[in-house]
């Protein structure tokens, strides 16, 4: 597992803010962070060099055939870095596969081929705050953010392990 951190303080503190959120209003801020800045915010920069696609989008698709019931316990397990065969391919991902896997499932939620985010859920004033936060900042810096959110999830691939 890659976590690199970035040395902004400003991310930092962003990205510890969103992890003192309960497991749901983490899984909610992230979708509507995509719903809020989705035109921006691209699908983590398929062109960059540390993102795999094809891998991405073989965990998405393992992810597409769970219950929906499967498929939100698989991101909560996810952001609590539970010990599971698809938490462990997660982190055997780079970071930026990571991010564009996240953007799947915001894609995927939106197509309703993943969980959706039910119709009245309204996020929390420290949700709000959060992606006021977020906003203002250079695509470059949020992106690094995202990648600083998403980088720890997961948890280690098992050594001599497939994943």
């Amino acid at each position: 597992m890659t976590a690199t951190q970035t040395n902004d303080p400003k991310v930092r503190e962003i990205v510890q803010s969103i992890q003192k959120l309960d497991v749901d209003e983490q899984l909610a801020l992230f979708y509507f962070i995509y719903k809020e800045m989705g035109d921006s915010i691209t699908p983590a920069a398929p062109g960059a060099s540390t993102v795999s696609p094809a891998v991405a989008d073989g965990l998405f698709n393992q992810v597409k055939e769970l219950s929906h019931e499967e498929q939100l316990q698989l991101q909560r397990d996810l952001i609590n870095k539970a010990d599971t065969l698809h938490t462990r391919e997660y982190g055997s991902m780079s970071d930026t596969t990571k991010l564009l896997f996240w953007y799947r499932l915001a894609q995927g939620m939106d197509a309703h081929t993943v969980i959706p985010m039910p119709s009245s859920y309204e996020i929390s004033s420290q949700s709000k705050e959060i992606i006021e936060k977020i906003k203002p900042l250079d695509f470059g810096v949020q992106m690094s953010l995202f990648r600083d959110y998403v980088a720890p999830m997961g948890a280690e691939p098992k050594p001599g392990s497939a994943v």
